[in-house]
């Protein structure tokens, strides 16, 4: 980081920088490297060592795809797990729902803090919501011994370097199969496809290995450059990804979801793949 530019460090051979206004906070915890910082065009970034995770402007594009289109899908989500979403976005949407609870595994409580502090719109709340249960551990540990039920499982995770590693495992992805109701659904963060195409690949056939439904839907945020972001989809039943659009779209009238991305149009849409990622589902 310059003195007036912020260069992000996720690929080796594409970079793209933002112009910084004034630096709020940096430093180290216990796991990962901490910026964040104001821009004039996307408002307050955060930023984990040297990888842009989410800003003021754009957030909801990921943060209402990666929730609404499971819950909506499910149909009657009554217990949801956000598996890592410290700055609080995820946890904002999935609140926005009839459920009983959302418990939020976050490994690094500074994380929730600093945006707490220096961006509360993300949260708006909703780590004090008497519907939240949040937990400071590791989420690797909890869906290994845990022994709740959830119908919705999000793993809102860094991409896979750092602490963000284990999040992508087979593994993983089993003990939260484990952890799932009989119609239940998992979400994982899987990349920017056109930069990150072994990270989706990879993703589907892990998934694809445990869930009788895998797929991909993709949303497009901005400041996740060079093309749309896929989201992994697991379930134990393929009724859910099944849904008629009609009953989506009744679904979503009658929930009067308060949103800027999602809708009943972009949720049929979002599973409608280009060739370049429906491809990856296939075998190398």
């Amino acid at each position: 980081m310059s003195d007036r530019w912020f260069a992000e460090t996720l690929y080796a051979d594409f970079q793209q920088s933002f112009k910084i206004e004034e630096v709020l906070y940096e430093g180290r915890t216990g796991f990962q490297d901490i910026v964040v910082f104001q821009t004039e065009r996307f408002g307050r970034i955060l930023a984990l060592d040297g990888v842009i995770q989410t800003t003021e402007a754009d957030e909801f594009c990921y943060h209402e795809m990666i929730v609404h289109v499971p819950v909506v899908a499910h149909g009657d989500a009554k217990n949801i797990l956000i598996i890592g979403g410290g700055d609080g976005g995820a946890l904002r949407e999935a609140l926005k729902h009839p459920v009983d609870r959302v418990t939020m595994i976050e490994l690094d409580e500074t994380v929730v803090r600093l945006c707490e502090e220096h961006m509360p719109s993300l949260s708006a709340g909703a780590f004090n919501h008497p519907r939240t249960d949040l937990r400071f551990m590791d989420g690797i540990k909890f869906v290994s011994e845990t022994d709740e039920k959830f119908d919705v499982i999000i793993v809102d995770s860094t991409d896979p370097i750092g602490p963000g590693k284990v999040l992508f495992t087979e593994a993983f992805y089993a003990n939260c199969a484990r952890c799932l109701t009989e119609k239940g659904i998992l979400i994982t963060q899987s990349g920017v496809t056109w930069m990150q195409p072994d990270e989706a690949r990879g993703t589907f056939q892990r998934m694809n290995n445990i869930f009788a439904d895998a797929d991909f839907f993709i949303t497009q945020v901005p400041t996740y450059g060079a093309g749309f972001m896929t989201l992994g989809w697991g379930c134990h039943s393929e009724t859910p990804r099944a849904t008629p659009r009609e009953e989506i779209t009744r679904r979503v009238d009658t929930l009067a979801l308060d949103t800027r991305y999602y809708n009943a149009a972009i949720h049929a849409g979002a599973f409608a793949l280009p060739g370049y990622i429906e491809a990856l589902k296939k075998p190398a």
